[in-house]
């Protein structure tokens, strides 16, 4: 139905009253028509990317008998990753016991005392038959 992606952008109103519009106003529609494209405000133009290069992380390994070079941020990393991860195993081994369990046990053993009553299961000698 169309000949030129101009014509295809054309609003509704208009590509059904070509036949009805003179050739200036046809021409005059074609230099709006641009305007009417639906645009994308927010990304700009095409998604761009990196191609992959079949490398790992896109980095060439360096040439044999030369060692990579690190860099700045790679060792401030290691040591916050790592460090935060022995800090937090430090705290968690010598985290306080806050169970409901060890609490009752502790304070059924202070009233047990409290009364004089043993708390400490002794077993009995068997008698002897």
């Amino acid at each position: 139905m169309f000949t030129s992606p101009e014509q295809s952008v054309l609003p509704t109103f208009a590509v059904c009253s070509t036949s009805m519009l003179s050739s200036t106003s046809l021409r005059a529609l074609r230099v709006v028509a641009p305007r009417f494209r639906p645009r994308r405000f927010a990304s700009h133009d095409a998604p761009q990317y990196n191609e992959p290069s079949g490398y790992l992380f896109g980095e060439k390994p360096p040439p044999p008998g030369q060692k990579r070079v690190k860099e700045d941020w790679e060792n401030i990393w290691y040591i916050g990753m790592y460090g935060s991860m022995l800090f937090a195993a430090v705290m968690l081994y010598y985290k306080p016991d806050t169970s409901i369990q060890t609490w009752a046990l502790e304070e059924a053993k202070r009233r047990m005392e409290e009364r004089g009553e043993k708390y400490k299961y002794e077993p009995s000698n068997p008698q002897p038959s």
